[in-house]
């Protein structure tokens, strides 16, 4: 999906279209609306905290602006684009939305997250191309907004290629036009090398993905072991052999929220509450909607001093009860110090169980027993 947050907030507040417009700011930071009935919005360079930015219309992109981003730091890049706060809501709602979409179309789908999907056209009838514009058809009628599609032999090359004609692209790849279309690109457009790895490569002359393509092996394993160099100079010839994965099971399910100040333990201890409890309330909506209960809660802190520090606890029955697993965590707090400012609190489950009615009716009884 293209510049998807900021695209569903461009739905919301259509007069921001073609402007720069920074998704990150606070519930306070909602649009006010006046009595004539326009909007009046935050602006960047208003925003005091060390929020981070999510994500940014294509706009504020070309103003320097990135997922990522410290939201004071992009002020000072774009001091008048727009600041709205986040909607998790409204993304899962519209993410819902287009890969029901995509469905009607080409069923075969590996779910990537919110915004991203792969799917498989393989034993489908019909033109490659033909079934590309119907998918985009499909998501713009059922959501009003825009997808680009990289259609190549693999995942790898689809990936990169996706990103290629943004937004609203559609790009076909053969593995023939690796050499013309992918090897000219930087090599952090291979997903997999990050910011580390890219630095790295750079410090041996590597910066395109053709220097890759022909770097020694030999000089690629010296630096980075045997198994990530051997991915290193297939992944820089096109070369995937991963399928589209249509089910997989989470490993855990967690929240964690970074504060716009550092909050004292004992003299924010209200303010702390509040939080945690609301975490542990997300946990437990996202483990209901994905349809399983955790039998390991743990809870994750960051200090001022940016020390971090993890705890869990595994349960006698797993659930998916939002007090069941505050009282879990907060025996998890217990065990750590609190002699420091917080930066960071988060919650997580793990150990995860799918929620059949056999197992909820169990867990909920075990848990009145233990009440």
């Amino acid at each position: 999906m293209d510049a998807f947050y900021a695209s569903v907030e461009l739905l919301r507040y259509p007069e921001l279209r073609g402007q720069a417009v920074v998704i990150g700011g606070r519930r306070q930071h909602q649009p006010v609306t006046r009595t004539d009935g326009s909007r009046q919005f935050a602006r960047l360079r208003d925003y005091v905290g060390r929020g981070v930015v999510t994500t940014s219309t294509y706009e504020a992109r070309a103003l320097g602006v990135y997922s990522g981003m410290g939201v004071m730091k992009s002020a000072q890049l774009a001091p008048d684009a727009i600041l709205l706060p986040t909607d998790f809501a409204a993304y899962r709602h519209y993410s819902r939305l287009f890969k029901a979409a995509v469905a009607t179309v080409a069923p075969c789908i590996e779910d990537r997250g919110i915004d991203e999907i792969y799917i498989d056209l393989t034993d489908l009838a019909g033109d490659t191309l033909v079934l590309a514009r119907e998918i985009k058809t499909a998501v713009r009628n059922a959501t009003g907004l825009s997808c680009s599609i990289g259609i190549s032999p693999n995942k790898l090359l689809s990936k990169i290629c996706s990103d290629l004609e943004k937004p609203d692209g559609l790009t076909l790849l053969s593995i023939d036009d690796v050499r013309t279309r992918i090897w000219p690109l930087p090599v952090r457009k291979i997903n997999g090398i990050g910011p580390r790895a890219t630095e790295k490569l750079g410090t041996l002359g590597i910066i395109t993905i053709a220097d890759l393509a022909a770097a020694d092996p030999a000089l690629l394993q010296a630096h980075f072991g045997r198994s990530f160099a051997s991915w290193l100079h297939a992944a820089a010839h096109g070369i995937d052999e991963r399928p589209v994965v249509t089910h997989s099971e989470p490993r855990s399910i967690s929240r964690e929220t970074t504060f716009e100040r550092d909050l004292h333990p004992r003299h924010d201890r209200n303010t702390l509450s509040g939080i945690f409890t609301e975490l542990c309330i997300r946990v437990a909506d996202d483990l209901r909607r994905k349809g399983y209960l955790a039998r390991t809660i743990g809870i994750k802190l960051r200090f001022e001093d940016f020390r971090t520090i993890t705890r869990d606890l595994s349960l006698p029955v797993a659930t998916a009860d939002a007090m069941a697993i505050r009282r879990a965590a907060t025996d998890c707090l217990r065990r750590v110090p609190l002699d420091q400012r917080l930066r960071l609190l988060g919650v997580k489950t793990s150990g995860l169980v799918p929620a059949n009615s056999e197992t909820h009716w169990e867990t909920s009884r075990q848990t009145e027993l233990l009440l």
